[in-house]
């Protein structure tokens, strides 16, 4: 029995590992590889904007008509199909693609969380065990696999695209003043002095996307042929939420924004998408690719993915001992402090450990936001999760898609400021949260407190 459903989840997550090799690696490249008219942060806008539309709409629908099973398959399709658009990367081919990816997005993560949160219940019905612990160690496994994605996909670039030529010893040849903070859309001047002019070659770019596409196609026929259908018409029957009309669903997101709270939360939870947009559309731009090349981006984004997997792991176990408030305040300082040394430093390659610094200290600030952020949604909305939840990825989404689609009109120096901007707003909007949480608590501390002395003196 144990069997069935732990090979289940195995299944599901190295599906998912093999998929998101291929678009973790495309997505920290696409600003370096596609960078004239700014295709490439142009199409990863598009995919968040597709998602915010999808994850409305398609989830609920696809899942009731298909099961989860072919729901995941069928969305691992459209990222497939994002990878074959980057063979002849143009505005016809890649957009296409970013929208049909996006669709694809939302229904195949909500498929996954149906999967295995039925297959967690399901085991533990019959084992005699709490499916809320069962559930919660099926997605711990699947995270632990799946982070591991960011290492494989980058790594890959990074060892392919290391056979590019380099500029070797005559680094210091090159004008890097236009690199880093003062890298602006309208200076043209460090695509023609500095490494980002060296791009690499068709053969080698062929050879990558080819290895991420039959990563893509794998993941697919694994999940045909060896996942387990799950029938949930069981659940169904029962008045599974998964029944509500799908305009109650759309009603229910949209008066969830009559809690104060989570208007007050917005500004926090765009902020993830404005920093995770910043480091993989800019930093690897205008910092790595301008200074070091190409082939470096994918060992600095390694940096990142692996301290954002072992940081998320630690804060989530240390978050009982310290308080929420402490870690996001913690993560709102690394984050300040980035941004100021970003602003000021002029980046060259004799200091190549400073490249792995920023992503390094950004992986573990995001490890915070990510974890901590839904953390905080669950326990703040714990009777409307799903119209919390929704949310959460809605104003995410709308995060990615203004940072990358302001990212080929602005100054990096001025990105740096709108997103410094953004977080000193969120942090400060969530300190009132918290502080109207700690007075409602002492406010129903008391009302106990009255209702304990009133029975006292009653029975007296």
């Amino acid at each position: 029995m144990m069997d069935r459903y732990l090979k289940n989840v195995l299944i599901a997550s190295f599906g998912f590992l093999l998929l998101f090799t291929a678009f973790g690696g495309l997505q920290s490249l696409q600003s370096s590889l596609n960078a004239d008219e700014g295709l490439g942060v142009a199409s990863l806008s598009i995919i968040y904007g597709a998602l915010i539309i999808s994850s409305v709409f398609v989830p609920p629908i696809m899942i009731k008509k298909i099961g989860c099973k072919w729901t995941i398959v069928a969305s691992m399709g459209c990222y497939v199909a994002y990878s074959l658009g980057n063979f002849y990367a143009s505005w016809y081919t890649l957009i296409p693609t970013s929208m049909i990816l996006g669709f694809g997005g939302a229904p195949l993560w909500a498929a996954k969380c149906t999967y295995l949160t039925e297959s967690g219940n399901r085991y533990a019905e019959k084992a005699g065990k709490v499916g809320k612990d069962i559930v919660n160690q099926y997605f711990g496994l699947f995270f632990l696999i799946f982070q591991s994605s960011g290492v494989w996909g980058n790594l890959i670039s990074s060892l392919i695209f290391g056979q590019t030529p380099t500029i070797g010893d005559n680094a210091n040849d090159f004008n890097y003043d236009h690199c880093g903070a003062n890298d602006c859309p309208y200076l043209n001047i460090s695509n023609e002095n500095t490494t980002s002019s060296i791009q690499p070659t068709k053969n080698l770019l062929y050879t990558l996307l080819g290895i991420y596409t039959g990563s893509g196609v794998l993941a697919i026929i694994l999940i045909a042929v060896f996942l387990d259908n799950l029938d949930i018409k069981k659940e169904q029957e029962k008045g599974d939420i998964r029944e509500e009309p799908l305009w109650k669903k759309i009603m229910a997101t949209v008066r969830h924004l009559k809690d104060k709270r989570q208007c007050l939360l917005i500004p926090l939870t765009m902020y993830s998408g404005f920093e995770q947009g910043f480091l993989a559309g800019d930093y690897t731009k205008s910092y790595v690719t301008c200074t070091l090349g190409i082939h470096y981006v994918g060992y600095v984004m390694i940096c990142f993915a692996a301290t954002n997997a072992l940081c998320s792991m630690l804060f989530g176990k240390l978050s009982q001992y310290t308080g929420r408030i402490f870690l996001f305040s913690f993560a709102a300082v690394t984050n300040i402090a980035c941004i100021i040394a970003l602003l000021l430093w002029r980046p060259h390659p004799n200091q190549l450990a400073v490249f792995f610094i920023f992503p390094a200290l950004w992986g573990m600030a995001d490890a915070i936001w990510q974890t901590q952020t839904n953390a905080l949604y669950g326990v703040l909305f714990d009777e409307n999760k799903e119209a919390a939840f929704a949310n959460y990825r809605l104003w995410e989404s709308l995060g990615f898609v203004i940072a990358y689609g302001y990212s080929t009109f602005l100054c990096v120096s001025v990105k740096l400021y709108i997103v410094l901007s953004v977080l000193v707003i969120a942090i400060a909007l969530y300190q009132y949260v918290e502080y109207m949480e700690y007075k409602n608590s002492k406010s129903k501390d008391s009302k106990n407190d009255n209702s304990e002395t009133q029975d006292m003196q009653t029975h007296m």
